[in-house]
């Protein structure tokens, strides 16, 4: 599947005008872009301060936790981003309780790739199986809804049962992949939270059957000031603390664990891929390629007439895709035809559900006003 585009392209990354809110200057630069100069860019550290730092930040996770059994926790998926920070942080003697959370969607390469990273680590593997039919339920609530962000319950029950295994193990560090290095640039306009309770329990009261009895849920108030304030969890990323390149990263992961390559991003999960790949540019006309290229443009891991070629190939293979189409619409118990239904145009705004908006606003104004008059960041994240 070609995604054809007639949008203005910013001529310093790859980023055009599918984002809606995407602005340019005189030189066509796009303010994406700008973001990366002025705001993103002071919290990334490449070069040797950043290891500096990393090394400063992992003594003190290891004396907070030196009594404990585990003095972090860490989510591992089987993508390259989590895969190679579970192999870095060993080298910084952490000692994680690495979760999975099994959403019915693994493809056959994630489940090998997570058992090499563990067995070369050593590390404990926690994984929960998120039931079927509530899982099930929600994700075909989710595509009945319309709205863009159709990973929203895995994202939302993976988060959600993290924390929730953080406390019951009293740890206070979650070790993130997320990383500036290739997800600086994230358009805002193209989804909506994962986290935003309000608006998953509104999609499923009007779309769902079956009651969400099991389903890991967290709510604004665990979100917002249970966990970082009560419980002083806080976000560590240490992949900002390193001259992280995706394609490094790959070739390290091969040749360490024979780690296998899924092909493109988030192949890890059948119905990201599909997510991504098919029914996010169909009915919305997002590529999500282009901002994790444009991302890498920014951070140097390529050149731009390179990005651009990389968003020329086709977004699907035409065999795979009559057949992830065939294998998802299958286990959802809906047939293929309503799929492509779904998948087709227009899609809705999550806004035309209810959701956390008006509390969310109301937290940073109260953010804002504190920081002001104390002059320091508050934030659970490093």
């Amino acid at each position: 599947m070609k995604v054809e585009r007639q949008y203005q392209v910013c001529s310093r990354c790859v980023m055009d005008t599918s984002d809606p809110e995407i602005d340019f200057d005189d030189v066509g630069v796009c303010s994406h872009c700008h973001k990366f100069d002025a705001e993103t860019s002071k919290n990334w550290f490449p070069g040797k301060d950043g290891e500096q730092r990393l090394s400063v930040i992992c003594d003190g996770i290891r004396k907070e936790g030196k009594n404990q059994e585990y003095d972090c926790i860490m989510g591992l998926s089987g993508g390259i981003d989590s895969s190679y920070l579970a192999l870095k942080i060993k080298d910084y003697s952490l000692r994680p309780l690495v979760v999975h959370v099994d959403g019915g969607w693994n493809s056959e390469l994630a489940v090998h790739n997570i058992e090499r990273v563990v067995d070369y680590c050593g590390y404990d593997l926690h994984t929960q199986v998120i039931q079927w039919g509530e899982m099930r339920d929600l994700q075909v609530a989710y595509l009945r809804s319309g709205i863009a962000n159709q990973d929203a319950p895995q994202d939302h029950a993976f988060f959600a049962a993290l924390y929730k295994f953080a406390v019951k193990n009293r740890i206070r560090y979650v070790i993130s992949g997320g990383n500036i290095a290739t997800e600086s640039v994230f358009p805002g306009a193209w989804h909506h939270s994962a986290m935003d309770l309000d608006n998953l329990m509104a999609i499923h009261k009007r779309f769902g059957t079956a009651p969400l009895r099991t389903f890991p849920l967290m709510s604004f108030s665990q979100y917002y000031f249970y966990f970082p304030f009560i419980r002083k969890m806080r976000t560590v990323r240490p992949l900002n603390y390193m001259a992280y390149d995706k394609n490094e990263a790959l070739g390290y992961l091969k040749g360490r664990i024979g780690y296998k390559d899924y092909g493109r991003k988030h192949g890890e999960s059948i119905f990201t891929k599909f997510f991504q790949n098919y029914y996010l540019p169909k009915k919305f006309g997002y590529d999500k390629r282009r901002p994790h290229l444009a991302s890498q443009v920014l951070s140097g891991q390529m050149g731009r007439d390179e990005a651009l070629l990389l968003l020329e190939q086709p977004l699907y293979d035409s065999h795979e895709l009559v057949e992830d189409k065939t294998y998802i619409a299958k286990k959802l118990r809906i047939s293929v035809e309503e799929l492509d239904a779904l998948s087709t145009p227009p899609g809705k705004d999550y806004a035309e559900y209810k959701n956390w908006d008006r509390k969310y606003m109301a937290v940073k104004k109260a953010q804002q006003l504190v920081e002001q008059f104390s002059r320091k960041r508050i934030g659970n994240y490093s």
